[in-house]
């Protein structure tokens, strides 16, 4: 029974009403981000400054860019910062763009990403999101593909390959350079393809066909297409080699500037072999780092990496094609680039468990 007047009873109601409003009520909004972002990247990052000087006035965040080696060799330090730091001391960066789904699982396995589903994602195709925590956000996909030199084989009067098979056949002895799977993210998808389409059982079997066919493997992709691919400006001796879906538009892009009077290339000295099966496809994620220090500016730049903005500027950074259904591709990449129909995948949790096993026997078979 309320031992007070009828007034102090009604204010102690409505105190307590107020009190219990003020529990349930939506949770005060985030602090506003601001203060310096540190992105760390593989080498391949690129991103135009106009582009991110936008981002940085937009919202009083200063974006510093830290490459950190190709895409293992990023993921490899981000693994051993978190299970090394501190207690409480911050991770070595805020946000890690470009592991791809050849890593995927490794990195979630690491526990290095906090869960972030940012604006747009929603929008982002299914096939594009193999997380359904949002620990990373998918932001650009590409194919590695056989390409060719389009001069070697009309010289010859020689078709081009038109599937894994055919790279064992007689006509194309020593025609074919591959990067080394061990050491190369091209490399380790082309064995990858090979996985997915011969199976566990029978990839080592195409890979020793491949070996009696005089194929080179080398280092690196630029070693594979700068200096022993014939179509690139290394002219090297090889018209088949290990690169990518978007490496002919590039070829027209960075082709040297025609001089007065002299008309663009009107087509790629070089194309992609695009069957069903001959490419397999990367997808690039970015996430907030678990312990970032500045969480918020974080998961403002994930949703900057999915705007239109920075899609649009994307493909002729770093060639490759963005997820967002809305992002128009640019001219270089819809006229000299043929579409994948039907790349070959691997799940990631089968690429986690396999990739070890796979390297191992395949460098014992190719590289003694």
């Amino acid at each position: 029974m309320c031992r007070m007047t009828i007034r102090q009873c009604l204010s102690a109601v409505l105190a307590l009403a107020l009190l219990l409003s003020a529990c349930t009520a939506t949770p005060a909004p985030a602090p506003a981000a601001g203060g310096t972002l540190v992105l760390l990247t593989h080498s391949s990052w690129a991103a135009s400054p106009e582009v991110i000087a936008a981002f940085e006035q937009e919202t009083g965040i200063t974006v510093e860019q830290r490459p950190l080696g190709d895409a293992g060799e990023a993921l490899g330090k981000v693994l051993i910062d978190q299970q090394t730091r501190a207690a409480g001391a911050p991770a070595l960066g805020d946000v890690l763009y470009g592991v791809d789904n050849t890593l995927l699982g490794r990195a979630l396995a690491g526990n290095i990403y906090a869960p972030y589903k940012p604006a747009g994602a929603d929008a982002i195709p299914a096939e594009f999101v193999l997380d359904a925590q949002w620990r990373v956000t998918p932001v650009d996909y590409g194919d590695v593909c056989l390409n060719y030199d389009k001069a070697y084989f009309a010289a010859r009067a020689l078709a081009v390959p038109g599937s894994l098979e055919d790279l064992t056949r007689p006509e194309y002895k020593d025609l074919l350079v591959v990067e080394n799977a061990a050491a190369s993210s091209p490399g380790l998808a082309f064995l990858l393809a090979s996985v997915a389409h011969f199976g566990e059982d029978g990839y080592l079997d195409y890979w020793r066909a491949l070996k009696d066919n005089g194929v080179k493997v080398v280092e690196d992709w630029s070693a594979a297409y700068y200096t022993d691919f014939s179509g690139s400006s290394g002219r090297g001796p090889r018209p088949l080699v290990v690169s990518y879906a978007s490496s002919p538009p590039a070829e027209v892009v960075f082709a040297p500037t025609p001089g007065p009077g002299t008309p663009p290339p009107s087509e790629a000295p070089t194309g992609a072999i695009t069957a069903p099966g001959t490419c397999f496809r990367q997808i690039e994620f970015a996430g907030v780092l678990q312990g970032a220090a500045n969480p918020a500016a974080a998961q403002k730049f994930i949703d900057f990496l999915l705007s239109k903005e920075f899609q649009e500027d994307m493909p002729l950074n770093m060639f490759v094609y963005p997820v967002n259904p809305t992002a128009k591709l640019p001219e270089a990449f819809t006229r000299f680039s043929a579409p994948v129909e039907q790349p070959a995948t691997l799940p990631p949790e089968r690429i986690d468990a396999g990739r070890e096993g796979w390297v191992q026997a395949w460098s014992e078979l190719m590289l003694r």
